[in-house]
This record gives structure tokens, sequence and C-alpha cells, in this order.
């Protein structure tokens, strides 16, 4: 199964390219689901199908889904209450009716995420489309299952489990209640939830497909999410430059704003696998409009992201580990060992990352950021380093 998650500048049309990427590679015979969080329909509208909390076929092949983000919390919530009984009778804590609960902010994203998990799951299609919000939110929705199960790790260690059978003895010492089995179940459960998301996203099948219109302010915005995917190891199957208006034209007005997306298309080419989705004068409706657009295909051999470690032991003493990140500027690059982990921050963007096995008995000697790739270089720790017979 095969898996592109597009986003990109905000306001440039990303649903439409969503939906006739997902409408194209249904027409080539692919079993092919396309996903949205938008609280409004705009799938929906772009499709000329209502969109809804219940998977919809819209033509031969082609279903589309909007989870119904409200629905899922008010459930969660619920089942919250359920199991935290008791914790909140202690509290003297009032219950939530479900016809009170509203969603809160974020919640469209942990339901995308949750029917992409489901999705992939059912093993029920061969291509998922996935129509992310604009770049700086699908980043830091991207980024959300690693990060929440290192939080889970941290404050609910696995392996404190075992202390389990200690806490009614303990509870009984203290005159207090002591954390129940809930909380641990709840910790795993989760845990194992998130990381089927972080399978998917993290999947050697999964692309990211950027939408963009050509100008400074897309050239900005391209340069941002490339580097921050990049910091993922999410690989950028290639770019969608949408709105490109005719080169030849008699308005001046015109003509200076088509000369301006040409410059930026040939700075994006010299980088990227740029395609072209010409203006059409109006927003596209229906499958028909869809249908005309030139999007691209999808890729059935897409190739991943490499964070390969080199060894140069023998001339200079050193490994070196490759971390691709095109776009970064040295200036806002920024790394610190701690442990096994190397914290990587590009900019606004920040990732924790394990080290290879190799480099966790090195030291950090240096690193340099050159043609787009961070470089960081490793020297052995004779302590812990085998040492030749």
């Amino acid at each position: 199964m095969r898996t592109i998650l597009i986003t990109g500048q905000g306001g440039t049309g990303r649903t439409t390219v969503a939906a006739a990427t997902a409408l194209k590679a249904a027409g080539e015979g692919t079993r092919t689901l396309v996903l949205t969080a938008d609280r409004t329909d705009t799938l929906g509208a772009v499709l000329g199908v209502p969109t809804g909390p219940d998977p919809v076929q819209v033509a031969p092949g082609l279903t589309a889904w909007r989870p119904d983000a409200a629905a899922r919390f008010r459930d969660d919530l619920t089942a919250f209450q359920r199991r935290a009984t008791t914790a909140l009778d202690l509290l003297g804590a009032s219950r939530l009716d479900a016809e009170e609960v509203t969603p809160l902010p974020g919640a469209e994203e942990l339901a995308l995420l949750r029917a992409l998990r489901d999705a992939a799951l059912s093993e029920a299609y061969g291509l998922l489309v996935v129509d992310l919000p604009p770049a700086p939110q699908a980043l830091a929705l991207l980024a959300l299952p690693e990060e929440l199960r290192r939080y889970l790790r941290r404050l609910l260690p696995p392996e404190r489990q075992a202390a389990r059978a200690l806490r009614p003895v303990l509870g009984r010492l203290a005159g207090v209640p002591m954390p129940a089995e809930w909380l641990y179940e709840t910790a795993g459960r989760w845990d194992v939830e998130l990381a089927a998301v972080q399978a998917v996203v993290e999947d050697r099948a999964t692309t990211v497909r950027l939408v963009a219109e050509p100008g400074p302010a897309g050239a900005d915005a391209v340069r941002t999410a490339a580097t921050a995917l990049a910091l993922r190891g999410l690989p950028v199957d290639g770019l969608v430059a949408n709105r490109v208006l005719p080169g030849a034209t008699n308005d001046a007005w015109l003509g200076a704003l088509a000369a301006q997306q040409r410059k930026a298309l040939d700075e994006w080419q010299e980088t990227y696998e740029v395609h072209q989705v010409p203006h059409r004068g109006h927003d596209p409706r229906g499958t028909d409009d869809l249908a005309a657009l030139p999007v691209p295909g999808v890729n059935t051999a897409p190739t991943p992201v490499e964070w390969p470690v080199t060894d140069h032991l023998a001339d200079d003493g050193v490994l070196v580990w490759h971390i691709p990140l095109p776009g970064a500027i040295r200036d806002e690059l920024d790394l610190i060992r701690r442990g096994d982990e190397l914290v990587v921050t590009v900019g606004q963007f920040h990732r924790i990352v394990p080290l290879p096995s190799a480099l966790r008995r090195c030291s950090v000697a240096g690193a340099a950021l050159r043609e787009g790739e961070l470089r960081v270089r490793f020297t052995p720790d004779p302590g812990l380093w085998p040492r030749e017979k």
C-alpha cells in the first residue's frame, strides 16, 4: 500500500490536488481512499459529492472520507470518565454529559491520524491520499505520534509497571489511593495506537507531495517545508506548482505575474521534480474538472530518505552521520548530544533522534553543514569501543 500526504502553501488548492490525484489513481485501477480532516466539507465541494463520517464512493475505485472529530472526541471523553471513576469521585469532580462536549482545538488532526491508521490496517485500499492542513500545521501533526509516545515513555515508563503489586500496600501506608491500574492500561493502549499511526507515517512507501503557487511566498513555504520534512525523514516525491498562468499575454499585469511565476519555476526545477498545473480560470468542481487537471501519477517505487553512517576510521579516525537537511541555514542549526540521543534544531523545527548503535559508543567530534547535508563526526570512546586483537 502507498500513502501520499499532500500539504504545502496555504490557500493554493491542496484539497483540489489531493482529490485530482486520488481520482487519477482510481481511474488507473488502484483502489484509492482520499482522507481529509476539514471541519467544512471542502473535499466534498471539490469532488461534487458530500463527504462525512462514513466513507462514500465518489467514482469507481475511489472512496472519500471526512471523519467526525466531534463524535470521536465525545466517545473518548466518555470512556475516560468511565475508567477514571474512582479518581474523579475522590476529587469530587462532576461528570460531563456527551451532549455538552465540544471538540478542543486539534481534535480534527487527531481524528485524521486515527482514520489514517484505521484505513491502513483495513488493507482495503492500494493507495491512501491524505489532504493535510497547510504545511506548518501538517508538520506538527506528522510529528505528533513520535512526540506523544516519547512523553508517555517518560511520564509512565513501562518498566515501572512491575511495581503494580506494591501499590495497594503503598496506598495503605500513605493513607491515600495510589494510581489506578487503568492509568498504565490507558498509557499502554495509547502507545499501541500511536505506534500504528507512526508506522504508517514512517513507512518506506509513504511520501509527501507539496503544493504551492510559484512566487516568492510559495518559494519560502516550499523551502521551509522541505527542510522540516527532511528532519522527520519524510521524502518529498514531487512539487505541484498549481495555478500556473500562461506565459504569453497582452495584459501587462498578468505578464508581470507570469514572469514572476516563471522565475520561481526555474529555481524549483533545479531541486525538485516539478509538475505544473495550469490555472483553469475557475475553481475546479466535480470529477470532470478534476480529471482535466494534469496532476502527477503515483510513483510505485518511492525513494526513502536515508541517514547513513560512513566509516572513516582508517583515514581520519571518525564515523560520519549524514543527515540530509535541504534548505537549512547554518545560523539556525543547533545540535545537542544527550545520552544516546541527538537533539537537532533547525529554525522553528526540533527533533530528538536516537543514535545508531555504533555511534552510542562514540563522542561527538564536530559537525558541518555542506550542500544541504548535515555531517556529524564521531570519534570512538576508547573505554567503550572494542579493541582490535
